[in-house]
């Protein structure tokens, strides 16, 4: 820690003198150390790809839940902090069904990120709370298409056509910088997807550790079974 920092990173609500706030980054390196979460959009979808790696042979794979359903047409996966993941996932859904009680439809992928991120920022501005020490890709479709978005613990987010978080970002960002093409077909992009993934955890990917979830227009969000993966691995 630089000399004269600690004075500016023991409350949220305090900027250092260049603009900075600490707790914020540190929520950020939270989210560095979490596990690898890939999403990337495909002709006609968008798709969600997670590795769930276990340290202890003894873990009930199944009870590691990292891709959550919001709605019947968005989907999210996380990185980070369970627990925080878990509350922000609530509150996602929450306002979906506010919405779709309020207006008879179901709520578009933009505005739902919105005010994901809204509560998300509400807890860097007020003393007595910290920031959520976790960052979610949130995917689906809706009238204007298929959407993917990575949010960020400041309430920041960012739309994009292929993008990983966690502990494996860098690795995932060079193949899809080298190799992603726009209007991938599904196949191809899951493949592609899987391979950013094995050159993250640097190992190949096993069928009980990894997660997809798939929005496809005009169809509703959904995992893909354990042979669908088996098979795409396969290939790879």
């Amino acid at each position: 820690m630089q000399p004269g920092q600690m004075a500016y990173d023991r409350g949220i609500t305090v900027f250092s003198p260049d603009g900075r706030l600490f707790q914020v980054e540190y929520a950020r390196e939270a989210v560095k150390k979490g596990s690898t979460t890939i999403g990337l959009k495909y002709k006609g979808g968008v798709a969600l790809i997670v590795d769930k790696r276990s340290n202890s042979k003894l873990l009930e794979p199944k009870s590691t839940e990292k891709i959550h359903d919001i709605d019947d047409f968005i989907g999210c996966a996380t990185s980070g902090l369970v627990a925080d993941a878990r509350v922000l996932v609530d509150e996602a859904r929450k306002n979906a069904q506010v919405h779709r009680v309020n207006y008879g439809e179901n709520i578009g992928v933009e505005m739902l990120v919105k005010k994901i991120c809204d509560h998300k920022q509400n807890f860097t501005q007020y003393g007595g709370v910290r920031p959520f020490g976790t960052a979610l890709l949130v995917a689906g479709t809706d009238d204007m298409g298929a959407h993917l978005y990575e949010t960020d613990p400041s309430g920041a987010l960012v739309s994009y056509k292929a993008t990983g978080i966690g502990s494996g970002r860098p690795a995932v960002m060079e193949i899809f910088e080298n190799e992603y093409a726009d209007d991938m077909e599904y196949e191809a992009a899951l493949l592609l997807g899987l391979k950013a993934l094995n050159s993250a955890i640097e190992d190949k990917p096993k069928v009980e550790s990894v997660e997809i979830g798939v929005a496809d227009i005009g169809k509703k969000f959904r995992r893909l079974s354990e042979e669908e993966v088996s098979a795409l691995i396969e290939k790879l």
